[in-house]
């Protein structure tokens, strides 16, 4: 019944294996991924044919996380999965990014990728799993691809690198890199590091190329067994005539267009152009020959600004291939926030804003890896259709935005304070004003830029670089903070993000099938010297922190006994929650005993300080407590000083005088000061009246609430 083909590999220190054969048979290529107790589904599945108005390529990638993988229901009231998080949608677009480039760019069949975690070991990532699932299922089918490609992921720990490290080890590795491509080249790189150098990110590039060569020939021996004919692709639309016409009338009229340096009027006169060709070149009613004209004016748009660059190292914009356009950095531009900055460089504009708050304005989540996971420090990209003079309807944001957000907070990552200096959640929003290429890059520089101004102590300011490629046989040119038209008509885009002392944050994708390492080397070094051009413009408007935002919770953390907790909580909550209400303040407890208060007000904070320390600290021979009679004896009184705990006046500490009866001075609920006298082994408390008589509470004898 089944024609299982199953073959194994040893990466790192895993075995992967993959199967085919015996699950969704009907789909065009299916596999079972496993590595230890993971395992992913992925099937590549394509329409018969394409539509006749199909213009572009429609393929759809959605990875998906199922809680049974874990042994879990889902939580809250809907039982099962629903809108993807933003961990599917990131994993989701690194499978997508090294398959996109393989597929031949006249298909335009619609094809779907899913790849679905139907099992989880929380040790080993599924991401790597997906990427070679889905290109052994391409592989396999009868979709046209020039795979097979793999992925994998580098770590880099007390000196090392590490072939896909344990998934919760990540967080104390030096660099969490994700490399995919071919046996020949590297298609995609997706890193965030902790400022470590251009050569080790090429030495861990290199590594996990090692490995990709190993997936690729063990997918290449699985379609040997079972792989289907791959489908007749359609030739590039071709029109001989059109094609000169378009090459000796218009190619001056078009290098001209990409000459003018403002994006909107270089658009118009490229559309101008465009207009006055198809006019003279298209049959109307011809969809054939409209087809031809869209494919072949394209290609000549793709030609020109080509050429200029490789030819005449002059770009769309005039610049030469490592200039930088001109940059302009901008503190304080909002009144009330906790921080805001105006970042623009050319025609591309961010506007970051920093809103700080405590630890309960993490966001909490839930995932197959964790039943409870919290971020404190988020930074979410919006891009609306202003930003490029267009209509676009608003919702949730895109994939694009979802992925372009957590790039610009992978970068600012590594360089925020640790959490005892600056125990504060910390919310960056990019609003993107204006786009012309680096968008991403500019949302870290005007992160780090309203961070400074919010007052947060950076390790080192960050700022990023968007690189681009233009490669024409063995002739290429690596340009330096590209445009739009240079990242649509280039064949790189290759985010760098970091300070002075490294890299923190990487992401390249290649629209070719891959490029050598000697062209990614001259790419990072060319990146560092423009990433050292702008963080010294940016250093030039704001250098240091400022001092905290006084719109900004102060947060003032205090260290008491673990064993203290409960006395600070109290009964079902009833001590923390009676200095919530009469201060204001937020308060956090830790089971290290370490208490956060969070305030505007300087003085409901102090207040707050008292009533924590009133509840936790231990009492000390002499101080004065102002405290409440409990019980009477012959003997003496008992009296409460602190919540839970109490002492004894003898009755000869009551007064200067003799007392013959202890009613004759205090009763049961009176207020009285007491000063502690003597503290005894057992932990009894001795307590004196009369050595407390004209004298006022010290410091942490003051009962902050009746």
């Amino acid at each position: 019944m089944f024609n299982i083909i199953e073959k194994s590999i040893r990466i790192g220190d895993e075995q992967i294996t993959i199967e085919t054969g015996r699950i969704a048979r009907q789909a065009g290529g299916a596999v079972l991924v496993t590595c230890g107790g993971t395992q992913v589904l992925v099937t590549a599945t394509a329409a018969k044919e394409a539509q006749q108005t199909a213009s572009f390529f429609p393929l759809s990638v959605d990875y998906i996380e199922k809680f049974y993988s874990a042994g879990r229901i889902p939580g809250g009231y809907i039982k099962r999965e629903t809108r993807p998080s933003d961990r599917e949608i990131l994993t989701s677009r690194l499978i997508d990014r090294p398959i996109r480039p393989l597929f031949p760019e006249t298909y335009l069949v619609e094809t779907q990728i899913i790849a679905k975690v139907v099992s989880l070991d929380p040790k080993i990532s599924p991401a790597q799993l997906a990427i070679l699932g889905a290109s052994c299922a391409l592989h396999i089918s009868d979709i046209p691809f020039a795979g097979p490609v793999a992925g994998v992921r580098v770590g880099f720990k007390d000196g090392k690198f590490v072939i896909n490290p344990v998934e919760s080890e990540l967080p104390q590795h030096d660099l969490d890199l994700v490399v995919a491509g071919t046996k020949d080249a590297i298609l995609m790189v997706e890193a965030a590091a902790n400022f470590l150098t251009e050569a080790q990110i090429l030495e861990a590039i290199e590594l996990g190329h090692k490995e990709i060569k190993k997936l690729c020939a063990l997918q290449e021996e699985i379609r040997e067994k079972c792989g289907k004919e791959k489908r007749t692709v359609p030739e590039a639309p071709d029109n001989e005539s059109m094609k000169s016409v378009l090459a000796k009338k218009y190619a001056k009229s078009l290098r001209d267009a990409y000459a003018i340096a403002t994006k909107a009027e270089r658009k118009k006169a490229i559309d101008t152009v465009k207009v006055e060709a198809k006019t003279e070149l298209v049959e109307e009613g011809n969809a054939e020959s409209a087809k031809a004209f869209s494919y072949l004016f394209e290609m000549q748009e793709y030609k020109t600004l080509r050429q200029s660059i490789i030819k005449d190292n002059r770009r769309v914009d005039g610049r030469s291939t490592s200039d930088i356009r001109n940059i302009e950095c901008q503190t304080a531009v909002l009144k009330r926030t906790h921080g805001s900055a105006l970042f623009t460089r050319g025609e591309t504009q961010s506007l970051g804003v920093v809103t700080l708050g405590t630890s309960d304005d993490a966001q909490r989540s839930e995932s197959i890896m964790n039943v409870l996971e919290e971020k404190t420090f988020m930074l979410h990209y919006n891009m609306p259709g202003y930003s490029v003079g267009e209509v676009k309807r608003l919702g949730s944001p895109a994939r694009r935005e979802v992925g372009h957000g957590n790039l610009a907070e992978r970068a600012l990552k590594a360089t925020l304070p640790a959490k005892n200096r600056f125990p504060y959640s910390i919310r960056i929003v990019s609003e993107i004003t204006e786009s012309n290429g680096s968008s991403s890059m500019a949302s870290v520089c005007s992160g780090t830029l309203s961070m400074l101004d919010a007052g947060v102590p950076l390790k080192e300011p960050i700022a990023g670089i968007a690189m681009g490629l233009i490669l024409e046989g063995k002739e290429f040119a690596i340009l330096s903070d590209i445009l739009g038209d240079e990242d649509h008509l280039g064949d790189m885009d290759f985010k760098v993000a970091g300070g002075k002392n490294g890299i923190t944050a990487m992401q390249m994708d290649i629209k070719i099938s891959g490029i050598s390492m000697e062209i990614l080397e001259k790419a990072l070094a060319q990146a560092k010297e423009g990433r050292t051009l702008i963080l010294d413009k940016m250093l030039r408007s704001i250098s240091r922190p400022n001092d905290l935002s006084q719109l900004a919770p102060r947060i003032e953390q205090i260290k008491i006994k673990p064993e203290r907790v409960r006395d600070l909580i109290g009964p079902g909550g009833k001590n923390i929650k009676k200095i919530v209400s009469d201060t204001g303040c937020k308060l956090e407890v830790n089971d290290e005993g370490i208490v956060s208060i969070a305030s505007t007000d300087g003085n409901s904070a102090a207040k707050a300080k008292r009533m924590v320390n009133y509840l936790t600290t231990d009492p000390e021979i002499g101080e004065i407590y102002l405290g409440i009679v409990k019980k009477t004896a012959d003997f003496g009184a008992f009296v409460e000083i602190k919540p839970g705990v109490e002492g004894l006046v003898h009755i000869s500490q009551l007064s200067a005088t003799r007392v013959n009866k202890t009613e004759e001075v205090v009763k049961e609920g009176d207020e009285v000061m007491v000063k502690v006298i003597e503290l005894d082994r057992t932990g009894r408390i001795k307590l004196s009246r009369k050595d407390a008589i004209g004298k006022t509470p010290s410091n942490e004898g003051a009962r902050p609430w009746a």
